[in-house]
C-alpha cells in the first residue's frame, strides 16, 4: 500500500520547507558551525531541496525520476554560472537571484550537489519502507 499522493505532497513540501531553514541557518550561522560543515552544507542542502521539490512536483514518478531530474538541473545551474552577461549578473546579484543561481562556476559544487541529492534520496526511500511497514501492521 502506498502513501496517498496528497500525503506524500504534503510531507516532501514540509521536508522543503526545513531544508530551506537548515540551508539558509547554514549561511546564517557559519561561523558557529565547524568548517567542513559551513564550507559545503548550503550547497548540499539546495540540491536535497531541488530533490524534494522534484517529488513534490511528480508524486507519481520513482525516486530514480527525481534523482536524475534534480542532478540535471542543479549541474545545469552550476554549468550556467559559466555565462557571465551583464543581465543575468544584475539577477545574480539579488538574493534571491544568487540563491537560486549562485554567482560562479565551482567544480567541487557539483560534489556537493550529487551528495545532497544522494542524501535526499535515501531518506526519501527510508521514508517510504518505514511507511509501508507501518501501513503493513494496521
Amino acid at each position: 500500500m502506498t502513501i496517498h499522493r496528497t500525503k506524500k505532497r504534503f510531507i516532501y513540501l514540509i521536508a522543503i520547507f526545513i531544508i530551506m531553514f537548515l540551508g539558509l541557518a547554514s549561511r546564517r550561522y557559519a561561523s558557529n558551525l565547524p568548517l567542513f560543515i559551513s564550507d559545503n552544507a548550503g550547497d548540499a542542502l539546495w540540491a536535497m531541496m531541488i530533490y524534494f521539490g522534484f517529488r513534490f512536483l511528480f508524486p507519481k514518478r520513482s525516486p530514480n525520476f527525481a534523482l536524475i531530474g534534480s542532478i540535471l538541473f542543479s549541474f545545469g545551474i552550476e554549468f550556467s554560472q559559466t555565462y557571465q552577461a551583464e543581465w543575468i549578473q544584475t539577477l545574480r546579484s539579488t538574493t534571491l537571484g544568487a540563491l537560486v543561481l549562485g554567482k560562479g562556476f565551482l567544480l567541487v559544487d557539483l560534489i556537493r550537489y550529487t551528495t545532497g541529492i544522494f542524501i535526499g534520496c535515501l531518506l526519501d526511500l527510508f521514508y517510504q519502507k518505514k511507511s509501508l511497514i507501518n501501513n503493513k501492521g494496521m
